[in-house]
């Protein structure tokens, strides 16, 4: 039987007539690529985050491979991630060749564990791939500090984190802003920011941000805008192996309009999370997300922990029956066929804590259009579907049971 359509998504990005707009003064200009609309896009974007260079792309897991790539990391390196994340955080360390070594995430929340960090070093160690999950960030201060004190860089992924701030010696400051070596953005559909996709790139370096710039377009030595804006006729050069990872103009222009959006976007959906929480707490045995005091989510996703003899299919079900979309909570990469040999990644840790959250987490719809009352009914709803997915006493698992791969 086919299930009824969703009277409440899990998410859905806001686009109205501005953007529209915005992309139909691009077409008229009849400059639809790589163009001065993504030139302004990024300049917006290295302002409002405060990075000295922005480098728009065509999607975060190529902002990451090209990431990787500068810090140099190669064939037969290392490097330290989690398997709690979307595979594309380790599938763009296996584009350079190299290894994602695995660790578990925190016992109180979904991000890298840093007391995990150093264990994992080895002398193949060529970076740290931190993730910044669901929105939420990372304790970024102490994986800076263990990647400055072994020479290691330390990478972003920053993929859902658009907007979010961490506390930084007293101030609010926007993850972007370079406190590793480089941050890696997402603009897909689900993110608070969309420019249907699309990617970006910060950093402090230069020498880093060239090196996207000419690695994004197939290693071309001079760029569209130059070559046309010429009154010589220039001939390129290809002196390194490049990539087609543009954005285009009609993207960037629909991003600008966002960016202009997004102070509104994350105050209304701390709004509604600071609801879920408060709703949440009447809830028996349910575990809402936990917000640092030194973080400020976006909350891009709303993650929460079911009660330990609940069966999380069956509550994903009973609310999907009632109009109501959820997913599953983060995917563990290591548990995937892709990941099924050991040849295509390492895990240093035990990884129970991350197997744990995939089996009893559950992401509810959060959007910016969401009211009150659909928060009421998400919180109700799922309130009778716990009841009815309890798992009989010798059916359930424990953490002791879990053997990491």
């Amino acid at each position: 039987m086919s299930s009824p359509q969703s009277s409440i998504p899990v998410a859905k990005p806001v686009l109205g007539e501005e953007e529209a707009e915005a992309v139909r003064r691009v077409i008229l200009t009849g400059w639809v690529t790589q163009g001065p609309e993504v030139a302004a896009f990024e300049s917006e974007f290295a302002a409002f985050v405060g990075a000295p260079h922005a480098c728009a792309i065509s999607n975060c897991t190529t902002a990451l491979h090209l990431a990787l790539k500068a810090v140099g990391v190669g064939a037969g390196d290392e490097v330290i991630t989690v398997s709690h994340s979307f595979i594309a955080t380790a599938n763009a360390i296996r584009y350079c060749d190299a290894v994602p070594v695995f660790v578990d995430i925190e016992a109180d929340g979904y991000n890298i564990d840093p007391s995990l960090i150093e264990t994992a070093i080895t002398p193949r160690t060529k970076a740290i791939l931190c993730v910044h999950q669901l929105g939420m960030p990372c304790d970024l201060r102490s994986i800076v500090e263990i990647g400055k004190r072994h020479s290691i860089p330390v990478i972003e992924d920053a993929a859902c984190a658009t907007g979010s701030e961490i506390l930084w010696d007293g101030r609010w400051e926007k993850i972007g802003k370079p406190h590793g070596d480089i941050a890696c953005f997402s603009f897909h559909p689900r993110k608070v920011v969309t420019t249907g996709d699309g990617g970006m790139l910060t950093t402090a370096d230069p020498k880093y941000d060239r090196r996207f710039r000419l690695w994004r377009q197939h290693g071309m030595s001079v760029t569209d805008a130059v070559r046309h804006g010429s009154k010589q006729v220039i001939f390129e050069d290809y002196d390194e192996l490049g990539y087609n990872y543009r954005m285009t103009d009609l993207q960037a222009a629909v991003g600008r309009v966002q960016l202009r959006r997004l102070p509104e976007l994350i105050a209304q959906r701390r709004r509604l999370a600071d609801q879920y929480c408060e709703r949440l707490s009447t809830v028996p045995g349910m575990a809402p997300p936990i917000e640092p005091g030194w973080a400020r989510s976006n909350w891009q996703s709303f993650c929460v922990g079911l009660p330990d003899a609940v069966d999380q299919r069956a509550v994903m079900q009973a609310l999907l029956d009632q109009g109501i979309s959820t997913r599953r909570g983060v995917m563990n990469i290591h548990l995937e066929g892709a990941y099924s040999s050991r040849s295509f990644h390492r895990v240093a840790t035990n990884l129970a804590r991350s197997v744990s959250a995939q089996q009893q987490t559950i992401i509810l719809p959060l959007f910016a259009q969401m009211t009150d009352l659909d928060i009421a009914s998400v919180v109700e709803a799922l309130r009778g579907s716990i009841a009815g997915a309890a798992i009989p006493h010798a059916n359930l698992r424990r953490d002791r049971d879990i053997v990491p791969a």
